[in-house]
């Protein structure tokens, strides 16, 4: 998700756009509002979920194809609201000691990161479980959360100096384990879907490695470039798990594609080539008279297929889906479009543009359901008072700094409704959250 809380996106006025964790669904904020799109037909129509005017945001998470929406707004950055978007009603808020940097969701969890702290809430009832204080710095709020309930960990830097990535069980609350990932610092993360995958980016941005989330080990190395250092902006698997793609502050978005079988097959031969083997001679030579950080090069993963997009220096966020059976690439810009593309079959060949959206654009055929339940707005639930907050439970030192506003649904009744699908919520008596 990101010089306001270190978003020069915020900054510029720009728009601010998000994929839901199986990139069924894009969420879009501006100065005016927020729109979810449905990406089922993208190729063709972008079709507007539900627009709603509100104050400016710079954080939206939506759960799945759920209802609903973790939302931050510029003129309350330490404040998070779960909100039931269809309802228009907003479900419970928290107050943080400082600022939100960036929010993560799955069908169990919730986490919000601080610049020296993360807070692990349990999506049922929203009450902290967890918390991990004194992070190493990490101003830009870098942290990814495994999509996964199998696997549902959690990612953020373990150094300031060096590219360290700490995974976090977010179910059994324990550090599970510390990869050595890069020299310089991280610059950005992403788990595989299954989340038994991590990949990851410094601040140089020349390679990308793809490490097993479960004992650190390298899976894939990658080399973005050779000649110029970059800002990855964007790191994202597959929703099948075949590719991944990056994006930076240049004009060029770089798809690679995860050979696993060609990994394995050559884990398989590895030490039984003979002396009639010339490329196992070559090979071996090489690595004897070159340095390391060269033949580390000759080993790395050149890009499958690639894109170039009209201009550098603007944020964009991308995601690789099989919509209506046919591979897309789907680049999200700040600018203000979200572009369509189709993946080659062939390494090399040339991602086609399918489609181009404006996202800035008022769609007049779009569902807009505010106003329907006149009594319910973004902000404040029917009924519930917006008034004193109470303690955040839970363990590992949860209640101490962020602070719950009361909840507008009782914990298991339509809250837990919404988390698991679209079943309509009622209203109820209010509760802690």
């Amino acid at each position: 998700m990101m010089s306001l809380l270190g978003r020069p996106d915020v900054d510029a006025g720009e728009v601010f756009t998000n994929f839901n964790q199986n990139i069924t669904s894009l969420a879009v904020a501006t100065s005016g509002g927020y729109s979810l799109y449905s990406l089922g037909s993208v190729d063709s129509t972008l079709d507007k979920i539900y627009h709603t005017k509100s104050d400016e945001l710079f954080l939206i998470e939506r759960l799945f194809e759920s209802s609903l929406v973790a939302i931050v707004s510029q003129r309350a950055p330490r404040k998070l609201k779960v909100c039931h978007f269809k309802k228009q009603s907003e479900i419970c808020n928290y107050s943080y000691a400082n600022t939100i940097l960036a929010v993560k969701l799955n069908r169990e969890r919730l986490i919000v990161c601080l610049e020296e702290s993360l807070y692990i809430h349990n999506i049922q009832d929203m009450k902290v479980v967890h918390t991990i204080r004194d992070t190493p710095c990490n101003p830009q709020g870098l942290c990814a959360l495994s999509s996964s309930s199998d696997h549902c960990y959690l990612a953020y830097p373990g150094s300031v100096t060096a590219g360290e990535v700490q995974i976090f069980d977010a179910i059994h609350l324990h550090a599970k384990t510390m990869i050595p990932a890069h020299d310089t610092p991280l610059a950005a993360l992403a788990f595989s879907p299954s989340g038994t995958e991590i990949a990851t980016a410094s601040e140089r941005g020349t390679v990308i490695r793809v490490f097993s989330s479960q004992d650190g080990s390298r899976l894939f190395e990658l080399r973005r470039g050779l000649k110029r250092c970059v800002s990855i902006v964007s790191l994202s698997f597959s929703t099948c798990a075949e590719y991944l793609v990056s994006s930076s502050n240049t004009e060029t978005v770089h798809i690679f594609r995860l050979d696993r079988t060609a990994t394995e097959t050559a884990d398989n031969h590895a030490g039984k080539q003979t002396s009639d083997d010339w490329m196992g001679f070559l090979g071996r030579t090489v690595t004897s008279y070159l340095p390391t950080q060269v033949t580390d090069v000759f080993s790395q993963g050149r890009a499958f297929a690639s894109v170039t997009l009209p201009e550098a220096g603007v944020r964009r966020m991308c995601a690789i889906a099989t919509i209506q059976k046919q591979l897309r690439l789907l680049i999200a810009s700040q600018d203000g479009y979200l572009y369509v593309y189709s993946i080659p079959a062939v390494e090399g060949a040339e991602c086609q543009l399918i489609k181009r959206h404006d996202l800035r654009l008022e769609d007049h055929y779009a569902m807009d359901i505010k106003g329907l339940n006149s009594g319910v707005s973004i902000g404040g639930a029917a009924g519930v008072p917006p008034s004193g907050a109470s303690g955040a439970g839970g363990s590992g030192g949860g209640g101490g700094d962020a602070k719950a506003a009361p909840a507008a649904d009782k914990p298991g009744g339509s809250y837990a409704s919404a988390v698991k699908g679209d079943e309509p919520a009622g209203p109820s008596s209010s509760s802690s959250a």
